[in-house]
């Protein structure tokens, strides 16, 4: 159950006019009061002779009892209160009870006040009502409303509860702000996919997304296509900045402009400049297999992967700040793994970098230079240009994918140790949202890999399964039973030739972390081998004997290690 308070305003007829109204659309049905302040109220809804004036000037009278200097400009009080669309159907009785739960609970009327402020609870639709209230009780003084929005919220905590409707995750109020009710009408009016507030977010984010300096975060936002008005002091210097929508524009023609503070608490321009000049002067990262023929793409994602590997590594420490400045900067190598990529991997990893936004935001202060290497992968993917779907782009991003599953997984994990409960769904939506990007992108390599497998002589396979039963002996029957062990037989085949131990590259693969509740043993283990060959230094032992016969040509998707190029190990 969501309770929204709704901007303060100062005509109450206005109000109960759009509440009794059709609504934007004609989706007011049947509206009436569930419950007031006095049962006599008169119902405009139910109630041939009661006018909607009637309502007005009996919700009114303490206000104008008042003399007009003591009166507040803006007096009228608005929330709505919404359930869960999984929830039933309530009745009219449950929502008058939950309306004065709610008016109670935000001070407007607490349960015996015979003095407390003037209200009606209006119903129009199944599954929310709206409460109008004037904020002048009967006796001339004000209402106390400090934090009236939190405690709506632990209020409808308890109405779930006590209802058996969802449960809905508890905030901390770190949450960005929701669009009202008009700016979702206006959305659907100019054909948006969402509303302004939310787009503007999201491109905000994308253009952060690993960048530098000011000056390449301002111009990747111009670049996303919004309107951008920096606020310039005497020095020069930037003070400020708002962003609005092309063709968002108000009832006097003007854009519509939101500053970053009111887009998230993380997105004003002092946390921005915070988070740049941490990772601003800091050398340049050693460039991932640079004397390869690997392509930029390729080449930026290993990196991602590897600072992903770290970042989730560091989550088990006891330092939370280093652990929320880790999770800032997944959040940044999401987004622009969402610009860089194509087809549906790109559509799931924008919902997942959507919700995974909320993720990385708490109450703990970020050592915002514990995220330098996530931000430098993150600039490199996005400079790096648009990984293709196929081939050793599509197997480079099925890698860093199947480790940010991985990452995003242990930040759903910290985050639900500490309480945090809205981070921790957010977190755990992200991860589903995640596994579809990589279902999407992992098909087509896997299948590569399966085929080359498939092809290999039977002395290698035989070389490759007694491998196997030596680094994983309790696991064997289980692994001769998955489909993708020829994919595992394969990447084996392409450590062996670049000249690794295999036995000893696939012992540390599934030392990295537990293997049982892995839904594919096979799958995990490739992409930890994949991983594995480009940073683990070439062993010293000689190459296998070769079989006189051709082997068959290596697929772009295999995991082809340069020895002249070795990668430190992950920390």
């Amino acid at each position: 159950m969501i309770p929204s308070i709704h901007k303060r305003g100062s005509e109450t007829i206005g109000l109960i006019r759009y509440l009794y109204g059709p609504g934007i659309h004609e989706e007011h049905i049947d509206p009436h009061l569930v419950a007031a302040f006095d049962p006599l109220t008169p119902d405009p809804g139910r109630d041939l002779s009661a006018t909607y004036e009637q309502l007005q000037r009996l919700l009114d009278q303490p206000v104008n009892a008042l003399s007009k200097n003591r009166r507040p400009d803006k007096h009228v009080w608005h929330i709505s209160v919404r359930a869960s669309p999984e929830d039933p159907v309530l009745s009219d009785e449950d929502w008058a009870a939950i309306a004065r739960r709610t008016v109670a609970a935000t001070g407007i009327a607490a349960d015996g006040d015979e003095q407390a402020c003037r209200w009606a609870a209006v119903r129009h639709a199944d599954d929310h009502i709206h409460i109008i209230a004037t904020l002048v009780r009967d006796d001339g003084r004000r209402p106390r409303l400090h934090n009236e929005a939190r405690r709506a919220q632990a209020e409808a905590r308890r109405i779930e509860a006590d209802y058996g409707l969802r449960r809905i995750a508890p905030g901390d109020g770190t949450a960005a702000k929701r669009p009202t009710s008009a700016e979702r009408h206006k959305a659907e009016r100019l054909g948006q996919d969402a509303a302004s507030r939310d787009l503007l977010r999201e491109r905000v984010h994308r253009a952060l997304a690993g960048a530098m300096d000011e000056s390449e975060f301002f111009d990747r936002l111009a670049a996303e296509g919004v309107r951008v008005k920096k606020r310039i002091a005497p020095s020069g210097d930037v003070l400020g900045y708002s962003v609005a929508m092309v063709g968002d524009r108000n009832k006097d023609n003007e854009p519509v402009w939101f500053s970053g503070s009111k887009l998230a608490p993380d997105l004003s321009l002092p946390r921005i400049q915070k988070r740049l000049t941490a990772t601003t002067d800091m050398p340049e990262p050693p460039a991932v297999l640079e004397r390869s023929a690997a392509s930029a793409p390729v080449r930026a994602r290993h990196f991602a992967a590897e600072a992903t590997g770290s970042a989730l590594a560091s989550m088990s420490s006891d330092d939370d700040s280093a652990t929320a400045a880790q999770l800032i900067g997944v959040g940044e190598v999401l987004d622009a793994l969402a610009q860089t990529s194509l087809g549906p991997t790109q559509a799931e990893l924008r919902e997942a970098a959507r919700y995974f936004e909320r993720a990385a935001r708490s109450h703990i202060r970020a050592k915002n230079e514990e995220m330098y290497a996530l931000r430098r992968a993150a600039n490199q993917i996005v400079h790096s240009g648009t990984a293709l779907g196929s081939g050793q782009d599509g197997a480079a991003t099925a890698l860093v994918l199947d480790v940010m599953i991985l990452a995003v997984i242990g930040a759903a994990r910290w985050h639900a140790a500490r309480g945090h409960a809205q981070q921790a769904e957010a977190a755990q939506q992200a991860a589903d949202r995640l596994r579809a990007a990589y279902q999407a992108t992992a098909a087509g390599p896997l299948a590569a890999m399966r085929t080359y497998g498939q092809r290999l002589p039977g002395p290698a396979r035989g070389r490759h399964a007694a491998t196997i039963r030596a680094a994983l002996p309790h696991l064997t029957d289980r692994l001769e039973a998955e489909p993708d062990r020829d994919a595992l037989t394969a990447v084996l085949d392409q450590a062996e030739r670049a000249g690794h131990d295999t036995v000893a590259l696939l012992t540390k693969a599934a030392q990295q972390r537990e293997l049982g509740s892995a839904k594919s043993i096979s799958d995990v283990l490739v992409w930890r081998l994949h991983h594995l060959g480009y940073i683990a230094p070439t062993a010293s032992v000689p190459r296998p004997q070769r079989p006189r016969c051709s082997p068959p040509a290596a697929p772009a998707a295999a995991a082809v290690v340069h020895q002249e190029a070795p990668r430190p190990r992950l920390r």
